[in-house]
């Protein structure tokens, strides 16, 4: 009935207007700046109808006056404007205290900003709380939310629409034990994959399916996700190298490196990317041609305007001042439980350990707290608008797992959170104003191990310059960590700004420039235009070639050969050509299969480094050497980086045709091409398209 909904609302808003005003008269009670009686002194009923007033008019403010507020800051980046939701908050308050028709009622600036956080904190908590009991008030919310972010947008197609949820650093083999362990309940009922805390009725049916696919050599974030976004990664080597005819090093989680890659990609391809159509990019490295764009690192340097402020994606997180206030207290939690887990990692003398002090605290709550309610809250706002393509990252694990490692306790936590997630857009999506399919995958996995610098006392560069004769300095300089949270942070404040020891350009030229990527390392010769030879490096640096490729720590070395094309190097002598890597693998052997062709791929890019150099690997453990400051890292061959998933509904065509693993980033475009073809055209699919197929259908599109 009519009359019971409205009875049902006025109730909750008066238990809301209740519990508010009860909070006011506590705090007025405990903060000495926080009055609300006149000088004189006034009776309990006097000043509790002065808290009731004050509640009310600050809860009027609130849901009339902040939406304003928000729209008007849309521009302002979102760390800044979550920072700024405090004060603004605290302003409304003493607002509200000044038209108080009791005429009682002050406080100082700084008692403002702490009473509105914690009045903003109970009411959202109370409402939500009484919301939550009445799934038709939920339902009902819902659908204001998704009318609102529909005004501006044409009716909405009845299609079904493709969510892609990127869990950043999220190996297949983690995914299946997060399962089997009841650590992703969400997962494990999507898969009927019940785990031990998790049981599902024996005739429920799976509604996704999990399929492993192989990343290229540079197993990270840059290369796979330009090439599922855009359809090409070809020329990114690694996470950062150096490009001998710009004369600069490309990094890229710095703003214009991504900026250029994603140019270069569209003009291969000559196609804007994969969410061009009524798209929706959150919290990625690359846009994906998409118009809508949040915490997007691509466009981090461009002049901030109509086409980049991102509107629904801020604007739908922080319409509600309470999402700032909870979001903080859960960034100083975040903070806290760092800093004890970490300082329980060095008491108890936990190997491998990386230093966990500095900024990163701060980096990782970044990752796992704001950049995580961002993100999901944009792709929420995208779901009831009613978008055709979103595509979001989330990259809390990856950040978490670089640092404490990718199977122990903090990742795990973090696992929980993202499955929370996910449960969350399901049930978003069921108000949706159409269909959605969620597909959730992963970029490349983590592979555990101590660092290079940990097991050896040298690192990478030190190796390096002493092989050729250079003087090697006592104490070995730490190699940051190029974890993707950084790339978030910068986005969020849109500062470009550097990682320490990332330069430009060389100091001096004769001398290499050594660069990591986890367990990948680069060496570039930079006063040498071309890519150097085999013969040409041994004529320059007799030992150098020799004293890398049989290093303990070293697994194998790719280099350009005069005789050869190509050839790679390994410990007591080894030298295979490339042609005959497939009938003699060689050092490539333990790396599994796929090894060889991911080298002969990237020896066929314009700025391949003179040197490739990939850690050693035991396929006993799964461990591999970083040659940056992480003990679960990526970016080279070697164990479960390589290794990431593909999760998708079951209504959809599988990935390959034979059920064989898919290869490379640019094969997962193809594949999320024609899963969005197939939701914009027939609704079941006869067959799946063969790779030769897809192929055939991405060279027609880019004639």
């Amino acid at each position: 009935m009519r009359w019971r909904r409205i009875a049902r609302q006025v109730g909750r808003s008066v238990a809301v207007w209740a519990v508010s005003t009860a909070t006011m008269l506590v705090l007025a009670g405990l903060l000495p700046d926080f009055r609300l009686q006149s000088a004189d002194g006034d009776n309990v009923t006097t000043i509790a109808l002065a808290a009731a007033c004050g509640a009310g008019a600050f809860g009027i403010l609130s849901a009339v006056v902040w939406p304003l507020l928000v729209r008007l800051l849309l521009l302002v980046p979102a760390l800044v404007l979550g920072l700024l939701v405090f004060f603004l908050n605290g302003s409304l308050l003493l607002l509200a205290l000044r038209v108080n028709p009791s005429g009682r009622g002050e406080a100082a600036p700084e008692t403002a900003v702490i009473v509105a956080a914690v009045m903003s904190a109970v009411a959202s908590a109370t409402g939500g709380a009484l919301a939550v009991r009445d799934d038709e008030a939920y339902r009902r919310r819902l659908h204001r939310l998704a009318t609102r972010g529909r005004r501006a947008h044409p009716p909405c197609p009845t299609a079904p629409g493709l969510v892609c949820v990127q869990l950043d650093g999220v190996g297949h083999d983690v995914l299946t034990n997060a399962v089997r362990e009841g650590l992703m309940p969400t997962v494990a009922r999507w898969l009927a994959s019940g785990g031990p805390t998790h049981q599902e009725p024996a005739h429920q049916e799976p509604t996704h399916r999990l399929t492993p696919w192989r990343t290229d050599w540079s197993s990270q974030t840059g290369a796979s996700q330009l090439g599922i976004l855009h359809g090409s990664n070809f020329d990114v080597p690694a996470f950062r190298w150096y490009e001998k005819d710009r004369g600069e090093v490309m990094v890229c989680n710095r703003p214009t490196s991504a900026a250029e890659l994603q140019r270069r990609a569209a003009l291969r391809t000559r196609d804007d990317g994969l969410l061009a159509v009524d798209g929706a990019s959150r919290g990625n490295l690359f846009s994906g041609g998409a118009g809508e764009q949040a915490l997007v690192l691509s466009i981090a340097t461009r002049r901030r305007g109509r086409d980049n402020r991102s509107r629904a994606g801020y604007f739908a997180y922080f319409s509600d001042p309470a999402n700032a206030v909870r979001t903080a207290l859960s960034f100083v939690a975040e903070v806290a439980r760092e800093i004890g887990q970490s300082t329980r990692a060095r008491l108890g003398r936990q190997r491998p350990r990386v230093g966990r002090g500095g900024l990163y605290p701060l980096v990782r709550a970044f990752a796992t707290v704001v950049e995580r309610d961002v993100v999901v809250a944009a792709v929420m706002g995208d779901m009831l608008a009613g978008r055709t393509a979103v595509y979001a990252d989330l990259v809390a694990y990856d950040e978490v797992a670089h640092h404490s490692g990718p199977h122990g306790r903090d990742a795990e936590q973090v696992l929980r959170r993202l499955d929370r997630c996910l449960a969350l857009l399901e049930r978003v999506a069921e108000h949706a104003p159409r269909p959605y399919r969620i597909v959730v995958l992963s970029d490349h996995g983590q592979s555990p191990g101590e660092t290079f610098r940990a097991r050896y006392g040298l690192t990478l560069g030190d190796l390096v310059r002493a092989g050729c004769g250079l003087p090697v300095p006592r104490r070995a300089e730490q190699t940051h960590s190029g974890a993707e949270a950084r790339a978030a942070v910068r986005a969020a404040l849109r500062r470009p700004v550097e990682e320490k020891g990332e330069h430009h350009r060389p100091a001096r030229r004769r001398e290499p420039v050594v660069l990591a990527s986890g367990n990948l390392g680069l060496i570039s010769f930079p006063d040498v235009p071309h890519r150097m030879t085999k013969e040409e490096i041994d004529a320059r640096h007799p030992a150098l070639l020799t004293t890398l490729a049989n290093h303990p720590g070293i697994g194998f070395l790719l280099v350009r050969s005069e005789r050869h094309g190509g050839v790679v190097l390994g410990a007591h002598g080894a030298e295979i050509p490339l042609d005959r890597l497939d009938e003699e693998p060689g050092p490539l052997a333990r790396f599994g299969s796929g090894a060889a062709d991911a080298v002969r791929r990237t020896h066929s890019f314009p700025h391949t480094a003179d040197i490739m150099v990939n850690s050693a690997y035991d396929p006993a453990d799964g461990e591999v050497l970083a040659f940056e400051e992480q003990i679960g890292s990526h970016g080279g061959l070697g164990g479960a980086q390589s290794r990431p998933f593909l999760l998708s509904p079951v209504d959809l065509t599988p990935p390959a045709a034979d059920g064989t693993e898919p290869v490379g980033a640019e094969r997962i475009h193809r594949i999320l091409r024609r899963w969005l073809d197939e939701l914009n055209g027939p609704q079941v699919p006869l067959t799946p398209a063969t790779e030769e197929e897809e192929e055939g259908a991405e060279e027609e599109r880019a004639a």
